[in-house]
């Protein structure tokens, strides 16, 4: 057979797995399952979805035409086993977590039977062992970039103070700064509320003193109009009232790190240095997590970069009566 004629028989023989006619996006497990994501996992997981398919029907299948109601075990297994040979552990496993909440979907909606599901999802995550990547930020680095900050008088050096002071004293994340509102923020106690953190969460952290004197500076050259926190200041130093870019934090950390003679560093190297200075003052690993906004305090700890000193000192806080 031809190439051609192979194409009409794709184009006239749809996959067994194909949807022979639209669903409803009510009914269809996929576009149930994406609704319920923030916009950025929704695009990451609908390309994992896509991704997976294609893989299942040679390419004629994307997310939305597929009727992920007839998968079997042996097609969820196979997928799993062309996976691992084409992608890295972590994604080969954010893959399958979109692939299992689709099933799921599909069984709440009575479209799959429970056994199916079951069956269906007996798949085993990838296991592998990740070491956390980036650092903490050392005090003299700290030192060095606030000095440049400080010495920049332009509305855009009160800003950048002001946000890389809320990203080390209170360990939020790049998305969730550029989240907060005027209104979140307490000058009075320093407490700033976080909404919708990840997995939707909403937690109150606190700045210290030193964190709440930068904000304040800040608000005398922005304003006290309700909106967002931080806004985009523009090169002609014009403060433009319109929220911050996640995107535009990692730039101006990467821009006051070359200023100041730092290795560069990204936003989340501030919240490592949040939680690593918090254990390393004596804070509670519950209490940290809870700050950080982690649901396991076992996450937390793997951001603890105290080192090798740390565990040693703790020992000699120990007692054990022996004389020779």
């Amino acid at each position: 057979m031809s190439k051609a004629d192979d194409a009409l028989e794709t184009k006239f023989f749809p996959h067994d797995l194909q949807l022979l006619q639209p669903q409803s996006l009510a009914q269809h497990p996929a576009a149930v399952y994406l609704s319920q994501l923030r916009p950025k996992s929704r695009q990451t997981m609908g390309r994992n979805l896509d991704l997976i398919a294609n893989l299942l029907t040679q390419g004629q299948c994307d997310r939305l035409t597929l009727d992920w109601s007839q998968l079997r075990y042996y097609h969820t297994a196979a997928i799993r086993a062309v996976l691992v040979e084409k992608f890295a552990p972590s994604t080969v496993n954010q893959m399958l977590c979109a692939l299992r909440r689709v099933l799921k979907e599909a069984k709440k909606l009575k479209l799959m039977s429970p056994s199916d599901y079951t069956d269906a999802v007996d798949i085993e995550n990838v296991r592998f062992t990740k070491e956390l990547r980036g650092r903490a930020l050392k005090p003299a680095e700290i030192a060095a970039i606030l000095q440049v900050m400080k010495t920049d008088l332009t509305a855009a050096g009160r800003r950048d103070s002001a946000l890389f002071i809320i990203l080390l004293g209170s360990g939020v994340r790049r998305q969730e700064v550029v989240s907060i509102d005027l209104s979140d923020f307490d000058p009075s106690s320093g407490a700033i509320k976080v909404r919708g953190g990840k997995g939707g969460k909403d937690r109150t952290v606190y700045l210290p003193s030193s964190g709440m004197k930068a904000v304040s500076a800040w608000l005398k050259v922005r304003g006290v109009k309700a909106g967002p926190l931080l806004y985009p200041v523009s090169k002609g130093h014009r403060v433009m009232e319109r929220r911050l870019t996640d995107q535009s934090v990692l730039y101006i950390l990467q821009k006051r790190a070359k200023q100041s003679g730092v290795d560069s560093f990204s936003p989340h190297d501030c919240r490592r240095t949040f939680i690593s200075n918090l254990l390393d003052a004596g804070a509670d690993l519950v209490t940290v997590s809870q700050l950080a906004g982690h649901a396991n305090p076992m996450t937390t700890a793997k951001y603890d970069r105290r080192g090798e000193a740390a565990k040693r000192q703790a020992t000699e806080l120990l007692h054990i009566p022996y004389d020779e």
